[in-house]
């Protein structure tokens, strides 16, 4: 394998509780009723339109679009006093894949402003070569576009490529692509959810990674 490609949420940064306060805030805002934290949790990896969806059985595309429009801006604010960690020995591990020689890419969710500045803060924007978020591609996960994409401009194959996730959404974006895939259990999906997709290979903490090449 010569290229990995990364989610970010709940694989690298360990932003669980700016998604959760920022989508509870956004309910209460916008009046909707309260929603567990496991109920949350389980849109993480979605676009955020989807994830209302899901939480909200019936919106419009209009209220949708609100809900998303009115959690971009919390979560904007939140950011500047709630500011995530990476998961423990995420950083380490990049520089050791880096310096391996292997190419280094995040395929996510998230908006790719939001995306990079994360990945700035985090002190690890330098290790990764192509950043894709959700406004830079037609079909979200767990589409195999945002891997195609990431191939084509990176100028690699499905057969070259490691896909790690830590939701379902992620090993069926890599599966479908054609690629082998790993799943991290640390994020916010169980093992027994990550092996139901179909995950080439499962670990418990980052570092493993560096085992598997």
């Amino acid at each position: 394998m010569k290229l990995i490609i990364f989610d970010f949420d709940g694989t690298l940064g360990d932003t669980r509780g700016n998604i959760v306060t920022t989508m509870r805030m956004t309910l209460k805002k916008l009046g909707y009723p309260e929603a567990s934290e496991d109920a949350i949790a389980a849109t993480i990896g979605v676009p955020l339109e989807a994830g209302f969806d899901q939480l909200l059985p019936g919106l419009s595309p209009t209220e949708a679009a609100t809900c998303a429009a009115t959690y971009r801006a919390i979560f904007e604010q939140n950011r500047k006093i709630m500011i995530p960690n990476l998961f423990p020995h995420v950083k380490e591990t990049l520089v050791t894949l880096y310096e391996r020689g292997y190419v280094l890419t995040v395929a996510s969710s998230r908006l790719s402003a939001s995306l990079k500045g994360f990945l700035q803060d985090m002190g690890i924007a330098p290790y990764i070569s192509y950043v894709l978020g959700a406004d830079n591609v037609d079909k979200a996960k767990p589409d195999p576009e945002p891997v195609l994409k990431t191939l084509r401009e990176m100028g690699y194959s499905a057969a070259d490529t490691l896909v790690v996730g830590d939701m379902p959404v992620d090993i069926l974006m890599g599966s479908r692509a054609g690629a082998l895939t790993c799943a991290v259990t640390y994020g916010n999906a169980s093992r027994s959810a990550l092996a139901a997709a179909g995950a080439t290979y499962i670990i418990e903490d980052f570092a493993e990674l560096l085992t598997l090449l």
